[in-house]
């Protein structure tokens, strides 16, 4: 129960994070991504400002073997660049790229009513399912 309180709260200090900064706004974004028009540079610096304040964090968590909720310490353990994942990120700019938003501000823009986020959310979730479909069956070969 404390863990999903502190998930709770972790999710909506983020979700206002993205609002503020309007990371959530796909005009925003997309004039961020237009480097050869109009460039709003303000994004960069919202993630660089991000960087910054998450860094020592991770620095010091790294060796710590439980969280402070006392649950073990899960970090990511590939450390190698595949096709898979080459292939994920050119998928993923290129959904952030045409529709403005990467995952977690097309949902927090959902929940603001935007109405280009339901498109987004819904081909998100289908194109997650189709994976699991498409892996699933990889795998039992």
């Amino acid at each position: 129960m404390r863990s999903t309180l502190f998930a709770f709260i972790a999710g909506l200090v983020f979700g206002l994070g993205l609002l503020v900064s309007g990371m959530a706004n796909p005009a925003k974004v997309l004039s961020f991504l237009d480097l050869a028009g109009a460039w709003d540079p303000s994004l960069a610096l919202v993630m660089a400002g991000a960087i910054g304040v998450a860094w020592p964090g991770f620095l010091l968590l790294r060796r710590q073997p439980r969280s402070r909720l006392g649950l073990p310490m899960q970090w990511p353990t590939a450390g190698h660049i595949d096709r898979p994942l080459l292939t994920g990120a050119l998928l993923f700019g290129a959904g952030w790229g045409l529709a403005g938003f990467c995952p977690g501000p097309g949902v927090v823009a959902l929940g603001a009513g935007q109405p280009g986020a339901l498109v987004f959310v819904s081909a998100m979730l289908a194109g997650m399912a189709l994976f699991r479909l498409f892996d699933d069956t990889r795998r039992l070969r």
